[in-house]
């Protein structure tokens, strides 16, 4: 009797830990990009690029040529960004001059930024505000700007946004890494002792690019344009040891993080900072917290 009392006692504790991992969202996963109901279409024309979506302002030949990208971004072409400061120092971007470079930055930062910049492109469907509902766990006393280059500070200053750009290189066995390491195609293996023990405990969401053979920070490393609220495992999924459902997010980002989680000890927000700060991980400081929702 008593074994039985005590293994529905864990059934019962291992079903309330899986129904505060599980959300089922309840709005479009779109979110914020739903962009006031003009939808897909404010970033994709599917005819003519920014000249089908009535937004071109200077000429661009190759306009929409690349995603049938419907914004704006030859005024961004050739400018300099320099983004915030890392362990490496500063980060000097040159972005592309042109939609066709070929090069990740040109999905991975210059067609976010036609819409998320406020310097040098007009935040085209942005209105310098958060979307969504932010938790008491968030500062509420002033409105959040979100135009990159143009948030309330000096116009033009990028130092206080994180570092993007095809020199923003994720290291492995330095001072502030993971004990991983990055193999010839520039791909980040997180199979050192306790990188791997980290992949088991929370995962490796993120998505770096490559370039010249590294693995390199882009917007989209961090943030799935595509879907704003949930973020979705799937069964057998490697990149994770979760169990499999639809975890919740907040800002597009990749991976879990729910500062509004009820857990007083929750620290999944940290894990999804911690896919690339290693040092500040519990699993390289000898700690077993793991993750916990």
């Amino acid at each position: 009797m008593k074994k039985l009392s005590l293994l529905a006692l864990i059934l019962v504790a291992g079903a309330g830990f899986a129904a505060a991992q599980i959300t089922t969202p309840t709005t479009d996963v779109l979110g914020a990009h739903l962009n006031y109901g003009r939808g897909c279409t404010a970033c994709h024309a599917p005819h003519s690029g920014v000249y089908g979506n009535g937004n071109a302002k200077t000429a661009d030949a190759t306009s929409g040529n690349i995603a049938l990208w419907g914004e704006d971004v030859s005024s961004l072409y050739g400018k300099v960004i320099t983004s915030g400061q890392s362990e490496h120092g500063v980060v000097v971007e040159t972005l592309p001059g042109a939609i066709t470079a070929g090069t990740p930055d040109v999905a991975g930062i210059l067609m976010c930024l036609s819409c998320h910049d406020g310097n040098y492109a007009t935040g085209a469907m942005m209105k310098n505000k958060v979307f969504e509902t932010l938790p008491a766990s968030y500062g509420t006393s002033n409105d959040i700007p979100t135009l990159l280059g143009s948030d309330k500070g000096s116009t033009g200053n990028y130092l206080n946004d994180h570092p993007v750009g095809l020199t923003a290189d994720i290291g492995c066995g330095g001072t502030y890494d993971w004990d991983c390491t990055v193999d010839a195609s520039g791909k980040v293996l997180m199979t050192g002792t306790a990188s791997k023990l980290f992949v088991q405990n929370y995962g490796f969401f993120v998505r770096p690019a490559t370039f010249a053979s590294k693995p390199v920070v882009m917007c989209t490393t961090c943030h799935n344009q595509h879907v704003m609220n949930v973020v979705n495992v799937k069964a057998g999924a490697t990149n994770t040891g979760l169990a499999a459902g639809s975890y919740a997010t907040m800002f597009f980002l990749r991976g879990p993080y729910n500062p509004a989680s009820g857990t007083a000890s929750s620290n999944q927000t940290a894990q999804f900072c911690r896919q690339c700060h290693g040092a500040e991980a519990n699993e390289m400081n000898g700690s077993t917290a793991g993750t916990t929702f």
